[in-house]
């Protein structure tokens, strides 16, 4: 990582770039139905209604409907087992705060 085009925050422990990073999961705080109460890096709690993904073919393959309950943070973001996540942007971006 250089540091002329890459910095860490020390507030945040986000690397930054020419743009910001968005943050990142830090815990599942809770799972009711197909939402996801999640605790992410900057402090922010969020919900996520994971509903929509229910219906795309990488997750109906997986059947993530059976497995959503199974939920853990890895790697920053959410996943299931089969090695199936959801891109932390998408969390961030598509929830809304508590």
């Amino acid at each position: 990582m250089s540091n002329e085009t890459n910095k860490m925050s020390e507030d945040t422990g986000m690397v930054y770039g020419k743009e910001e990073m968005l943050p990142r999961v830090t815990a599942i705080e809770e799972i009711c139905g197909h939402k996801l109460l999640l605790r992410f890096n900057n402090g922010e709690l969020r919900e996520f209604d994971a509903g929509y993904l229910l219906d795309m073919p990488i997750y109906r393959k997986h059947n993530l409907d059976k497995t959503f309950r199974q939920a853990r943070v890895e790697y920053d973001t959410v996943v299931w087992p089969g090695d199936i996540d959801i891109a932390p942007e998408t969390l961030y971006l598509q929830s809304v705060v508590i």
